[in-house]
């Protein structure tokens, strides 16, 4: 079984997203890491370098302005992220730059991948949801705050087969 992992960013070091820590908290699940790097005007780049871990592999990719409006540009962006994972991985994880996954739960989260794996009924995994707000002594809990999010989803693997 093969966990592709993936994300996008643009601006990590002007916008001060945890991109770093998000790429970090996933990298004991996955197999790969591609990170699709917009086209940034600080050293978001150099940042995503720093990690060097050897299952990172860094694309370049330039956003389109035009598509701003309704997070369009992120979707296209993502796709785009994904259409790069392995054609042979079985499952592909998206976590986004101001996400992360505790540690405590990769051997569930690889549990889940293993006995999902054949079924292919299961087209992801559902993840339950604390949102922080401004600190980490606010917990954003109402409606507005989607508290489960599908965050892997079924890769190539065998239905490419």
């Amino acid at each position: 079984m093969k966990i592709s992992g993936f994300t996008i960013i643009r601006n990590a070091v002007t916008n001060d997203y945890p991109i770093v820590e998000a790429v970090k908290s996933i990298l004991p699940v996955v197999d790969e890491m591609i990170i699709l790097v917009g086209d940034s005007t600080d050293d978001t780049l150099g940042l995503m370098q720093a990690i060097g871990d050897p299952k990172i592999k860094i694309h370049h990719s330039v956003w389109d302005p035009s598509l701003r409006e309704g997070g369009k540009v992120l979707a296209v962006e993502t796709n785009k992220a994904f259409d790069l994972i392995d054609p042979l991985a079985d499952w592909a994880f998206y976590i986004q730059g101001d996400e992360v996954v505790h540690e405590k739960y990769h051997e569930t989260i690889k549990q889940a991948c293993a006995h999902w794996a054949d079924d292919q009924r299961v087209e992801g995994l559902l993840f339950h949801y604390k949102h922080f707000y401004g600190t980490y002594d606010y917990v954003g809990d109402s409606r507005k705050w989607y508290h489960r999010e599908v965050r892997i989803i079924r890769g190539r693997g065998e239905t490419a087969r």
